[in-house]
């Protein structure tokens, strides 16, 4: 007898795992792609905000171009009251614009980058001193204060300029950064339709590659002449019965061998063909059908008692007289004829070898009285 073993690796197995190993890699490079994006979603925040917060803050050069502004503007008033000072009431109130214009142009920034500035707080300084001892010429006063009013605003242009500076970095900046996130974007989506598309491509790979393993998986399970199981099937299916009462029909073709030397190999596969539906019509629908080699046939079905079990034999000898399959080489002259084994037995793995040896011994019997016949004998 002939058992049909499948082997232990196949083609496709080896598929699946390079298939694995792709998506690992696929895996590894989608992972980087977000690495790419969060590393430059950080510079974004690092670099790019800060440049936007510093460019509106309070401190920038905004502020700077506006102190000049207005104390430029607190000491042309001053000026206006000297020009027209005819009372206390009018120094009082150019003293109180020199204060002011004093406390917006005295700012660290001017002392750092405009040399003016001191001599011009100075004179400012000396000018509300005058006025509080009621010692100033009005008049020399204001033209005085022309010094004062040249240096803010040439602090006050150059903070213009700074600011134009600034305004112009900021835009290029911005451009860039805009630039680059625009860049970036597009290439992180052209990546992600990658992934996805390589993603697709081998989930398509990998279902047909499944569908061919069980594929290939059900042909190593069939006997490719009959269509029906081979011997590597019943053992499969005797552990998914495990626990249930089963019949096992040993089935081998009488003077096999002689019906091929007279008729051919192409006509003793048809005579295999028509007993293998012979049987699933004797049988019926509950039986699973095998071959295990050459002539030889099993079925497995279930079988609560002996009794059952003699009448499934009755019924395949009763169906093949029916059938009448000539056999020009049988030496009784008859029709083909069956040798039937059979025997009943609860299924697991060690019962059934048991079972397998039992149902081949009343096989053996039959066989040895003369063939044409059935028999049923207990399990060991």
């Amino acid at each position: 007898m002939v058992s049909a073993t499948p082997p232990n690796k196949s083609p496709v197995s080896s598929r699946l795992r390079r298939g694995g190993r792709r998506y690992v890699t696929w895996l590894t490079l989608s992972l980087m792609s977000f690495v790419g994006l969060m590393v430059l979603i950080v510079y974004e925040a690092r670099w790019v905000y800060p440049e936007i917060q510093a460019y509106f803050s309070q401190t920038g050069s905004l502020t700077g171009q506006q102190l000049a502004t207005r104390a430029r503007g607190y000491v042309q008033r001053a000026q206006e009251k000297l020009l027209i000072a005819s009372s206390p009431v009018e120094l009082s109130e150019a003293r109180l614009s020199l204060d002011l214009a004093y406390g917006l142009f005295d700012v660290h920034i001017y002392h750092q980058y405009y040399a003016c500035t001191a001599s011009s707080l100075a004179l400012i300084d000396e000018l509300a001193e005058l006025i509080d001892a009621q010692q100033i010429d009005p008049f020399d006063a204001a033209h005085a204060l022309f010094i004062p009013v040249e240096c803010l605003t040439r602090i006050e242009m150059d903070q213009l300029d700074r600011r134009g500076m600034v305004i112009n970095d900021f835009s290029s900046s911005t451009r860039r950064h805009n630039q680059v996130l625009i860049y970036s974007s597009l290439l992180i989506f052209v990546l992600g339709l990658l992934f996805w598309a390589m993603h697709e491509r081998q989930l398509r790979r990998t279902k047909r590659a499944t569908a061919e393993k069980f594929s290939w998986m059900a042909r190593a399970m069939r006997d490719p002449l009959t269509g029906i199981g081979n011997r590597s099937a019943l053992h499969q299916d005797v552990a998914a019965y495990s626990g249930r009462s089963m019949g096992l029909i040993l089935v081998d073709i009488d003077f096999f061998k002689q019906y091929n030397d007279a008729l051919g190999h192409p006509e003793g596969d048809r005579l295999l063909r028509l007993l293998a539906n012979l049987l699933g019509d004797a049988l019926g629908a509950e039986a699973t059908l095998y071959r295990l080699g050459g002539d030889e046939f099993a079925a497995l079905l279930p079988c609560p008692t002996d009794q059952a079990l003699t009448q499934y034999c009755e019924a395949l000898q009763v169906e093949l007289e029916a059938a009448q399959f000539s056999h020009p080489a049988h030496p009784d002259n008859k029709d083909v004829t069956l040798s039937i084994g059979g025997t009943r037995f609860v299924a697991d793995a060690n019962s059934f070898a048991m079972a397998y040896e039992a149902a081949d011994k009343a096989l053996y019997q039959v066989k040895t009285a003369g063939r044409d016949g059935w028999q049923v004998t207990a399990s060991a």
